[in-house]
């Protein structure tokens, strides 16, 4: 009988330390309305304006861009992504708060914009800024035990309020999170965990934290830091009591640790227990990373002691057909496909990044420049951020940095981009306050900003204070600068802007500052830019011959909804051009032009442009070859059209192999490449494609799971009776989702269509399309059937939801 008691009380114990902290996703069952008139039943992640539909009327603009350097205004149909996202909008739900809780907080990731929170009719909580997360303490206003809590969330986005497509609603996760004492409990972002040092085979670690300010400090209260691996075993272990201001600090050991790097990217856990008098009260646990970042003169950028240089993307937050709705699977396939170009790091321009994905690049080993503002007080855009400067910059910048500072992926911090006021002294001062706030919550990252005023910034003494001195473009500025900024090396944070479309080429292959073409579109032969950028080769000459810079981040890793430069006069462009893949991943050309350069894993060979030109029969059509290998022989029906070799005696013929005066002859496009040694090493062939025959179906995951959140991406192509891809087809395709899921969105990547992505049909853009399917909650299996109606055409494929 004793044995059961002590039994019984054991598993007491244990559901009691269980029970001492609780956190549920709040994601169903709201009701959303843009007047409080009509409902309708939405999940949250939500974005209102996604479904459009597309109009060159909302946020029409009038303005100059000066970051273009336009000094006359103009109208501005698509800047923002001519979707429906300005205006007021209203969530509501119900949660409930379990008897043996009483202390509860609401985390929002991020809400557009403007949210204020209501519980039970009760005002308790307000955030300006839609791209940070923030927390609501609720408890005075809760209801426990069995009564449901009235929670309320009004929004309102202003027009001239952001530069690219913002989204409007919830569009990040809320969660509701309690703790069972209400006198004490453990700060949500308390936690602090960085690596002080490795040597050798030991890393020592600072682990801090911090009692909620409702808390009553006692030396009753204890804290235990517990380190676990990725096998649940404890590798450390430390116990500590609190100051007089409820902060706890301590050391571990950890010997033989797996440091985190892209190329291993091994998380830890730590968890933080809180005890009053020997009895859980609280606890928190998060994944860590063991690893140490360091920028300097003498070793440039190094993680864990060893010096790389950072290749990295920028990526807007929006994604693509889902609009701005935040989805893991979507984050997973975006870093996943950077990853497999060479890509080790993003950027999050130009705004904090979502938690989900900071943990996505966490777990797969992607660095990270966290972002914060694309202004400060001075505006870029009539509503920006400078109407809340004033009040909110320190408040925003403790949430991004108390959020996401324990995330290994983010290597450094920064505070803004191209700043209006960076040549000015109150620029000066204001980014000195930035860094230093930035460093009083997280000493062990340097901070950046982005500037494009080179010769501004030196004379004021803006790039001097910065602890990474970051240039947005300015190549030609590099060798000057770097004699007059005392850190002795430069970031390259932002770079390229490149545009282009993907399988879509313009005659001739002529280098070319902000062209515009008569539809809308960029050529496919990457060599068209803007006027203050220029072209991948460029970056990776500087690069490449300096050892005094750090890396890069190109301007942009995807295209994204809005800016549609050079078209920011074309109406019905509406979304960007810079992307290496297209809006609906789908990579073009210059992802492989990147991939040869980056990706040091696997080779590569590709060709462009495609094989199929009906109407240029003789007429010089340039081929280009984007390979790793340094030579490479090229055949058009069996005929050598020569071997070259890479060399440095041309802009583009470094990193690119061009074969610019090729007469077009339909047949058969032949690339073989050859090593350092003069070896055959491969081969690529590209054909012209026949008349089209079938749509082929090709998921790229055949199994996912049934958790009602993750999405399958199904690419459609229309082929010839050999596979061949009909560059040109852009057939109007219809779909229909049965089973065990349902139809989410599609998308062409052509940036002039406004066909919705919610509607269950789209044309192909050069041949191909890319369909999102989401899998329910019931296991089975989810079947995508795609139509032809003009041809009849049909094909299906399933996916396996389990």
């Amino acid at each position: 009988m004793r044995k059961i008691l002590t039994l019984i009380s054991a598993l007491f114990v244990l559901t009691t330390m269980a029970q001492s902290h609780r956190e549920v996703n709040l994601a169903e069952n709201w009701r959303f309305s843009r007047d409080q008139v009509q409902w309708k039943t939405v999940t949250v992640p939500h974005d209102w304006a996604i479904d459009g539909p597309f109009d060159k009327k909302w946020d029409l603009q009038v303005v100059a861009i000066k970051e273009n350097g336009e000094d006359v205004a103009t109208e501005k149909s698509g800047r923002s992504g001519a979707l429906p996202w300005i205006g007021k909008g209203y969530y509501k739900t119900t949660f409930t708060v379990p008897e043996e809780y009483h202390r509860a907080q609401l985390v929002f990731d991020g809400a557009m914009a403007d949210p204020h929170v209501y519980v039970n009719g009760h005002e308790a909580g307000h955030w300006a800024y839609g791209y940070n997360a923030f927390i609501v303490d609720v408890t005075p206003f809760m209801h426990v035990g069995n009564v449901p809590n009235d929670l309320e969330v009004h929004l309102e986005n202003l027009e001239e309020s952001n530069r690219w497509y913002p989204g409007g609603g919830i569009y990040r996760p809320v969660k509701l999170v309690m703790s069972r004492e209400k006198d004490a409990a453990l700060d949500t972002w308390g936690m602090y965990v960085r690596t002080l040092t490795i040597e050798g085979a030991k890393a020592s670690l600072q682990v801090e934290h911090q009692l909620d300010a409702a808390t009553v400090i006692d030396n009753a209260l204890e804290l235990e830091f517990t380190l676990t691996d990725a096998h649940g075993d404890v590798v450390a272990n430390t116990k500590t009591r609190p100051d007089g201001m409820g902060h706890f600090a301590s050391r571990l050991e950890v010997y033989v640790p797996s440091l985190w790097s892209p190329e291993n990217p091994y998380l830890y856990t730590m968890t933080a227990t809180l005890r009053h008098k020997g009895i859980e009260v609280d606890r928190q646990a998060q994944k860590v990373g063991i690893r140490t970042v360091e920028f300097s003169k003498e070793g440039g950028f190094q993680l864990n002691g060893e010096r790389r240089k950072i290749k990295g993307v920028c990526l807007h937050h929006d994604l693509g057909p889902l609009g701005a709705a935040i989805n893991k699977t979507a984050l997973i396939r975006q870093i996943e496909m950077m990853k497999a170009m060479g890509a080790d790091a993003i950027r999050t321009s130009h705004n904090m990044p979502s938690t989900m994905q900071m943990e996505v690049c966490d777990s797969l080993g992607m660095m990270v420049m966290a972002e914060s503002f694309d202004g400060w007080k001075e505006p870029k855009v009539r509503n920006g951020y400078g109407r809340y400067w004033d009040e909110w910059w320190q408040q925003d910048i403790r949430n991004l940095v108390l959020n996401h500072r324990n995330h290994p992926s983010i290597i450094m911090w920064s505070v803004g981009n191209e700043i209006p006021e960076q040549w000015k002294p109150e620029g000066v001062k204001r980014y000195k306050d930035l860094i230093a706030l930035c460093h009083k919550y997280d000493p062990s990252r340097m901070v950046t900003c982005g500037m494009d005023q080179a010769d501004g910034a030196i004379w004021c003494g803006f790039a001097q204070v910065a602890d990474v001195p970051g240039y947005n473009y300015r190549l030609h500025k590099y060798q000057e600068m770097i004699e007059r900024l005392p850190q002795g090396f430069i970031l390259g944070s932002e770079t390229a802007s490149t545009v282009s479309t993907r399988g879509h080429y313009c005659f001739p292959d002529t280098v070319a500052t902000n062209k515009a073409w008569p539809d809308g579109q960029c050529s496919g032969y990457d060599v068209e830019y803007c006027w203050w950028s220029n072209l991948p080769d460029d970056d990776w000459k500087m690069q490449d011959d300096f050892d005094w810079t750090v890396g890069e981040f190109v301007w942009t890793g995807y295209d994204y909804l809005g800016e549609p430069t050079p078209y920011d006069e074309y109406w019905p462009s509406r979304s960007s051009y810079f992307g290496i893949c297209d809006l609906a991943g789908l990579p073009k050309d210059r992802y492989y032009l990147y991939r040869s350069h980056w990706n040091k894993q696997e080779h590569t060979i590709h060709l462009l442009p495609h094989w199929t030109w009906p109407d240029r029969k003789g007429k010089v059509t340039p081929v280009y070859c984007y390979t790793d290998y340094p030579s490479a022989e090229l055949f058009v029906n069996g005929k050598s059209q020569g071997r070259i070799t890479k060399n440095d005696t041309t802009r583009l013929d470094r990193y690119r192999l061009r074969w610019r005066d090729v007469v077009y002859q339909p047949g058969e496009l032949k690339v073989v490449v050859y090593d350092e040694n003069g070896n055959k090493a491969g081969q690529k062939i590209v054909r012209t494609a026949g008349k089209p025959k079938r749509l082929l179906l090709e998921p790229e995951r055949k199994t996912i799971a049934a958790d009602g959140n993750e999405l399958a991406y199904i690419t459609v192509s229309l082929v010839d009776k050999n596979g061949t891809l009909c560059p040109n087809a852009a057939n109007r395709l219809q779909f229909s989702v049965t089973g065990a899921g349902t139809y989410k969105a599609a998308c062409n990547g052509d940036a002039t269509s406004l066909e919705p992505f919610t509607q269950p049909q789209m044309s192909l853009f050069h041949g191909q399309l890319v369909v999102v399917c989401q899998a329910g909650k019931t296991p089975g299996v989810m079947t995508l059937t795609v139509k032809d109606p003009a041809t009849g055409m049909k094909s299906s494929v399933n996916i396996n939801v389990k």
